[in-house]
């Protein structure tokens, strides 16, 4: 047999797509609608992350159920006790590092229980920018969805820069199929969608502008939890949504967004 009649592997774009279309859709409507169907979501999302990273690190069930219970405190209980009402003013934002305070200990306990500081890292990892999601979602659903169109952005047009341009690749050690190009794509992909959907919502200056280093952080985000899985020796961190992996594949690069969107929307309502 020569080279010629080894089958070609059936490429993973449609269901990718499909799958994408899909998850946007769900996220879409769940900001736009807010309140306790968001934070339901986020909660989930928040949870099979947690389960996937407890499954890497081979831990014992027990502990993904525990870790489910904090979380479930930490993102539906305790907002609950910091902010009684739906929305709330500027003044309230510095209730956000009460939230993660609360994020740290429950993470310090959930490492000390387990005997295991990689699952504490873990609540942490997930936990925190979970949490600032949800605060965001209360200060701006406009920057929520900001948050989201740049690093799908970001996801997309390095994915296709990467393909059909090529070139040295980015970090082989860690993931293999990333190049300089996709992420020299992607970031320009957040600057353009970012500045669009910042003119489309009226958001303020810094979100105009802002895209392309978010993007950045997004590829980082994911570079992270490669070297994560390569550490582990797993190739995804689940098998949930087709053609994307695990939820912590789809959602690593959105880890560190939002956590740098909270901050730069809080900024901007401190100085107010």
């Amino acid at each position: 047999m020569t080279a010629a009649d080894v089958p070609k592997p059936k490429s993973d774009l449609p269901t990718r797509a499909i799958a994408g279309v899909v998850m946007i859709g769900v996220a879409v409507a769940a900001i736009y609608v807010g309140g306790w169907p968001f934070r339901i979501l986020v909660g989930l999302a928040a949870g099979l992350m947690l389960i996937e990273w407890c499954d890497m690190h081979q831990s014992r069930r027990t502990w993904p159920i525990v870790g489910l219970l904090m979380l479930a405190a930490n993102l539906w209980l305790v907002p609950e006790f910091l902010f009684p009402s739906v929305q709330f003013d500027g003044e309230a934002t510095g209730e956000v590092w009460q939230g993660w305070l609360v994020a740290a200990v429950l993470g310090l306990a959930f490492g000390l229980v387990s005997g295991s500081a990689r699952l504490g890292f873990g609540y942490l990892y997930v936990a925190i920018p979970s949490f600032a999601l949800l605060i965001l979602n209360w200060l701006s659903w406009e920057a929520v969805f900001w948050a989201m169109v740049v690093t799908w952005a970001t996801d997309i047009f390095a994915y296709f820069a990467g393909r059909s341009i090529g070139g040295p690749k980015l970090a082989p050690k860690i993931s293999p199929n990333k190049t300089w190009a996709g992420l020299i794509g992607g970031m320009a992909g957040a600057a353009v969608l970012g500045a669009v959907t910042a003119v489309i919502f009226n958001l303020d200056a810094p979100f105009l502008y802002l895209g392309a280093f978010m993007g950045l952080l997004a590829q980082a985000g994911d570079l992270y939890e490669s070297a994560v899985k390569r550490k582990a020796g797993v190739k995804d961190s689940g098998s949930l949504l087709p053609g994307h992996g695990g939820v912590l594949d789809r959602l690593d690069g959105l880890l560190p967004v939002v956590v740098a969107t909270l901050l730069l929307t809080a900024a901007g309502t401190w100085a107010a």
